[in-house]
């Protein structure tokens, strides 16, 4: 079990409100509501650039903190995977996961390109239950089914 840590979103504890985020200065909403601090987290499957499938299984007894972002395509998410790169690697018994609906393909390459080795690069590409299960798919917008930044 890991906690959550949420920040830039708006979602209402006490109403059945999807989460409101914004994206280039436009608001959309996400499918439904991001899990609660303190929650427990889903259990995922997720592909890993090698189309390995991982599970939470695979990190029992490790510490996960999980780096979700619509694209390693944008600036955005590609500074937050160097960036969590090199914190990585300070943190003991700590996985950092990245997580995006991207190819693996495209994940692989990125990471390869940019001496990325400090963490894991998991896509949502095959089921997007990931992005079900934590409320994250992107409802509407021009990011629409991909996975909101958190």
């Amino acid at each position: 079990m890991f906690r959550w840590i949420i920040s830039k979103f708006i979602a209402s504890k006490k109403t059945n409100k999807m989460a409101n985020i914004t994206l280039g200065g436009a608001p959309v909403e996400t499918i439904g509501n991001l899990p609660s601090v303190g929650s427990k987290a889903p259990k995922f499957k997720l592909t890993g650039t090698d189309l390995s499938e991982k599970s939470t299984n695979d990190y029992k007894g490790s510490r996960l903190v999980l780096s979700i972002f619509p694209s390693v395509g944008t600036g955005v998410c590609a500074q937050s995977i160097r960036t969590f790169n090199k914190k990585a690697s300070e943190l003991e018994n700590t996985k950092v996961l990245c997580i995006s609906k991207d190819l693996p393909f495209a994940m692989a390459s990125f990471c390869g390109a940019e001496g990325i080795e400090n963490v894991e690069s998991l896509s949502d590409y095959k089921t997007g239950d990931f992005g079900k299960a934590y409320g994250l798919t992107i409802k509407n917008g021009a990011f629409e089914t991909l996975l909101s930044r958190c």
